[in-house]
């Protein structure tokens, strides 16, 4: 009784002496309960309510923002989401978006009788921000489910540009003003703004050499990503569970963004090192992973052609 909220349906069966001897409500989205009272016991039965999932295409242009324009084009949050996670390696959600920006996805909705019930699994999705095209298609590859461009090349990259979400650009990597010393220095990584307790992730696999303060960085993580790259972090609020030497995954939350250290506000500072030297880590090309060869490749084309047909008809579509 303490699920039971405005909306829900209970349905009662009384015999002629007023006493109940059924009723039947929704246990939850898919199951349905039958509650038959006799003299002896009570007996439940639970009846599944079919669900059925399909593949669908949705498409939209940016005129506001990602969320805003996928939700008008019928997408919700776990979609949105979907689509910064596979194009972060190439798309800065952030600071990159124009007015004229299109997406265009695949992903399965299921009906629970007949009416649209829950959105899924992105299957496919194109991006087309500045006018350049980034592709993604879901593939099975090596016992796991990943995302490959259209010439079968993985997304994923050694190394993400960005390892923080939907955060702004707020100090780029030069010379400037130091906000706190008040003189001209170089900045040797760029700012992202974000809430006090903005995730950060690592940029990519590796092990920690550093989890603690360091001098005006604040509260700061390097993590050794091994042929002479490594990556900072700095300025946070909290750090995670890391001790050096420790082995992180990529994307895995490392810590949180704060300002501490000598910062004005909460933000991420985020230096992308080669060999000991900063670099700008907005410029840097990252290292290409292999693409799918051969029979993989074949296959891999076989798998995605109906999302690819899907994706080409709803655009023919919409043109006529």
């Amino acid at each position: 009784f303490k699920r039971i909220k405005d909306g829900d349906v209970i349905e009662f069966e009384m015999n002629g002496y007023k006493q109940l001897r059924a009723m039947r409500f929704d246990k939850s989205d898919v199951e349905q309960a039958l509650l038959t009272i006799n003299e002896q016991d009570i007996q439940e039965q639970i009846t599944e309510r079919k669900i059925e999932t399909r593949l669908t295409v949705a498409s939209g242009e940016i005129t506001d923002s990602l969320y805003a324009d996928a939700q008008r084009a019928g997408l919700n949050g776990t979609i949105v989401h979907q689509i910064a996670d596979i194009f972060k390696y190439d798309v800065d959600f952030a600071d990159d978006l124009r007015d004229g920006d299109q997406f265009q996805v695949v992903y399965q909705q299921s009906y629970l009788d007949g009416k649209p019930y829950k959105q899924g699994q992105i299957k496919a999705a194109t991006f087309i921000n500045r006018g350049e095209k980034f592709s993604a298609f879901q593939y099975k590859y090596d016992g796991k489910e990943q995302f490959f461009d259209g010439n079968g090349r993985p997304l994923k990259k050694v190394l993400l540009r960005i390892p923080i979400d939907f955060a702004r650009l707020s100090s780029t990597f030069g010379m400037r003003k130091h906000p706190v010393l008040g003189r001209m220095r170089a900045h040797k990584g760029v700012d992202y703004a974000a809430r006090t307790g903005t995730p950060i992730m690592a940029a990519g696999d590796g092990r920690v050499e550093l989890a603690g303060w360091k001098s005006g960085y604040g509260k700061t993580v390097i993590i050794n990503h091994g042929q002479g790259r490594s990556t900072l972090y700095g300025h946070m609020s909290t750090i995670g569970k890391l001790k050096r030497g420790q082995s992180v995954s990529q994307g895995s939350i490392i810590g949180r963004v704060g300002s501490t250290g000598l910062a004005t506000g909460p933000h991420l500072h985020y230096e992308f090192r080669i060999g000991g030297k900063q670099v700008n880590p907005l410029k840097v090309t990252m290292p290409k992973p292999e693409p799918l060869r051969g029979a993989e490749l074949a296959k891999f084309r076989s798998a995605t052609a109906p999302a690819i047909a899907m994706m080409e008809q709803s655009t023919t579509t919409q043109l006529r």
